[in-house]
């Protein structure tokens, strides 16, 4: 962990659980019952963890399928013709923002990050709500922000993956086969081997330097300054090459060994390219991004993109020895990892930049959950306490932090040439109660999902002591899952009461219980 966050990992911990044992968010009652959610129950044995984790787990779940859970009028949401009703819902990207909500990038997140295991239903009509049908097929919406749209590959692929719906998957391959051509047809830099448009979390110029961010530029969307939609990002790059590898096991599913061969080649020549042009020896970490035109065309921005960081650990542009490198030397301001660090220089501590030094949960959770791949407790909990703690004080999940007081801030985008203005945080984020809910199942539980079973994979910090998460659905079942000891490898697992290894065949039926103590 760098030493230059501004205090210890011990003192915000602490920090922290004080926070969290004396206030609880709103929303934690849950939904109205008939709504497609299962609700898993989240319970440590320490109470005052419980107060500090548990609590904001259940108000997580209730966020996503209370408020946020829409109905989805066909005429804006089923542009494809897919949507079932019932449910008749999706879920949005949160309050504040006018509707419709038809964004491609939040509606894949959130999917991925967990309405797909607990309202499969939902997160299907969701996936499908931001596909449209073109004349040789589905495709994921042709919108101004064409780097969104990968990432609803990798969602889409998980969501077959939890659920196994052969019929979601063929028609999920050949969206996902559509817009991957249209990208490469239309953004990828031959030269560089990588592939253009801006990083996944930064849609405002506030996330970038100068150039391509200009003063003369009245305007906060990131394509209307200078060379930007040519600039080649860490995060978005990763993102093509997890969907280059999901695309050929989608491929490999569907009994295609010819075009899973050809993706898997394209994604090894597109890791080449990233470790090429980003990665920073000296430094043990990579890079921001790559400038494609303008007076820096070829340089590289050192900057740290926490999104891109997460996103390379998670989808395996970094080999575990990268991993823990990068995991090592990563900054973290007091309340978490920020979009970009540092600032920019026309930004600063009083006027931080809405997409630069500003804690959004939804990457912070990616990061978080990325330590938890990696086997790393310390800065896993760190990330898991640090939101909790933000959530607790906030009284719900907000669109993003300030990363030195914690305060629900919005952010700047035009910095000093005075030509935007202060922004407002939103409530009712759903991709930051989504990011709890990906630290829980996915960081603390480890769950891994393949073609024909779950892996359980903890990372269970020793001082949280042990947890259960009961009424866990899993295709044809219900899982009680019961965590103890510390750490990130297993000691000893049972299934059922019977030893063996923390896996579940994914045609099992009924319930299953299974304990796996952690060293």
């Amino acid at each position: 962990m760098a030493a230059e966050r501004g205090i210890s990992r011990r003192a915000l911990l602490i920090a922290l659980g004080i926070a969290g044992a004396t206030a609880v968010p709103a929303g934690a009652q849950g939904p109205a019952p008939g709504n497609g959610y299962t609700m898993p129950t989240l319970a440590f044995d320490d109470q005052a963890v419980q107060r500090r984790l548990g609590t904001v787990y259940a108000s997580a779940l209730g966020s996503v399928s209370g408020a946020n859970t829409i109905g989805a009028d066909r005429s804006v949401y089923d542009k494809a013709g897919l949507l079932s009703y019932p449910p008749g819902t999706v879920v949005r990207a949160g309050g504040g923002y006018p509707a419709p909500q038809r964004w491609t990038r939040d509606a894949a997140v959130n999917a991925w990050s967990g309405v797909s295991l607990l309202a499969p239903d939902v997160g299907r009509n969701t996936l499908w709500s931001v596909v449209d049908r073109a004349r040789d097929g589905l495709v994921v919406q042709q919108d101004n922000q064409w780097w969104d749209q990968i990432v609803w590959v990798l969602a889409a692929h998980h969501h077959y993956l939890v659920t196994g719906d052969r019929d979601f998957l063929t028609r999920a391959h050949d969206t996902s086969a559509h817009t991957l051509a249209a990208r490469r047809a239309q953004h990828f830099n031959s030269s560089f081997g990588l592939y253009e448009g801006p990083g996944f979390m930064n849609d405002g110029i506030s996330g970038y330097p100068s150039p391509p961010a200009s003063k003369s530029v009245h305007s906060s969307f990131v394509l209307d300054h200078p060379h930007a939609a040519t600039l080649m990002c860490l995060s978005t790059n990763s993102l093509y090459y997890g969907a280059h590898q999901t695309l050929a096991a989608m491929s490999e599913a569907l009994g295609h060994p010819v075009q899973a061969a050809s993706y898997r080649s394209d994604a090894e020549h597109l890791r080449t390219a990233i470790d090429k042009h980003l990665w920073r020896a000296d430094a043990g970490t990579y890079g921001y991004l790559v400038h494609g035109e303008g007076p820096l065309a070829g340089r590289l921005d050192t900057s740290q993109e926490g999104a891109g960081l997460a996103l390379a650990i998670l989808l395996g542009v970094a080999d575990p020895e990268r991993a823990v490198r990068i995991l090592d030397s990563t900054h973290w301001q007091p309340y978490g990892i920020v979009n970009v660090w540092p600032h920019f220089p026309r930004f600063d501590d009083r006027r931080p930049g809405r997409h630069n030094v500003m804690v959004w949960p939804m990457v912070h959770g990616l990061y978080g959950q990325a330590a938890a791949d990696a086997g790393r407790t310390e800065p896993f909990a760190l990330a898991t306490d640090t939101l909790a703690g933000l959530v607790t004080a906030s009284g719900g999940f907000y669109e993003l932090y300030d990363s030195v007081s914690g305060a629900v801030d919005g952010g700047w985008q035009g910095g000093a040439s005075g030509h935007a203005d202060h922004f407002v945080s939103q409530p009712d984020q759903t991709w930051s109660a989504t990011a709890y809910l990906r630290l829980i199942h996915d960081g603390l539980f480890g769950l891994t999902f393949t073609d024909d079973a779950l892996r359980l994979r903890p990372c269970l910090p020793s001082q949280w002591g042990a947890v259960r998460l009961r009424g866990l659905p899993y295709r044809g079942m219900t899982l009680d899952v019961t965590l103890s000891g510390g750490g990130s490898r297993v000691g000893s697992c049972t299934v059922d009461g019977v030893s063996g290894e923390p896996v579940v065949a994914a045609d099992g039926r009924g319930h299953h219980a299974i304990d796996i103590v952690l060293a």
